[in-house]
């Protein structure tokens, strides 16, 4: 598939409309965006855009071929361009940045699924959370397997006092009772 969009949609039938190329320039632009994502970007440049305008658009484009998505995490869909679309999605529970890998790197994985229950899988769609590279060399970063504190990495950074880091909790005011740190914020979460 070429970004040569208005040649894509006039083959099956379809016109560029502005809010097309719009649309289209903003998944190019943002690669992984989530619908209210791209409306921010379209709006830019039109102000009159809606979001059913965004959904209706994509859920065409997507059936055209034009974009795809994917569902990373708990939240909406992220959207994008269907040509970048053969990898699958590394999620980082730390940083929470999004990172790409080739499909070839799960087809083991999806092999032995297909072998052992005869099961297909589309691994465009395959999102795994763990750890970027980063967030594992750092010694504050919570152990593999294990998910942070909502709290402890509040827009990508990991607040002090918080489990996983090296520091300790502070008191929580009122409780009177000490935690394992000499604070009363173990005792106050029911920690011995």
């Amino acid at each position: 598939m070429s970004t040569d969009w208005q040649s894509d949609l006039r083959k099956r039938g379809y016109r560029l409309t502005p809010q097309r190329q719009l649309v289209l320039e903003a998944v190019e632009r943002l690669e992984h965006a989530t619908p209210d994502e791209l409306l921010t970007e379209v709006r830019r440049t039109a102000g009159g855009v809606n979001i059913s305008t965004i959904y209706r658009t994509l859920d065409l484009l997507e059936e055209l071929g034009l974009v795809s998505h994917s569902h990373i995490g708990h939240g909406p869909p992220t959207y994008h361009l269907a040509e970048h679309h053969d990898h699958m999605h590394l999620m980082c529970r730390g940083c929470e940045e999004v990172l790409e890998a080739p499909l070839e790197l799960a087809e083991p994985f999806a092999e032995r699924l297909r072998a052992t229950l005869g099961f297909e899988t589309d691994l465009r769609h395959f999102a795994i959370f763990g750890h970027c590279a980063n967030c594992a060399a750092d010694p504050r970063a919570p152990a593999a397997g294990s998910e942070p504190d909502a709290e402890s990495t509040a827009g990508g950074t990991r607040a002090a006092g918080r489990p996983g880091t090296a520091e300790p909790e502070a008191a929580v005011p009122g409780t009177g009772a000490p935690g394992a740190d000499g604070s009363e914020a173990d005792a106050a979460v029911g920690r011995p």
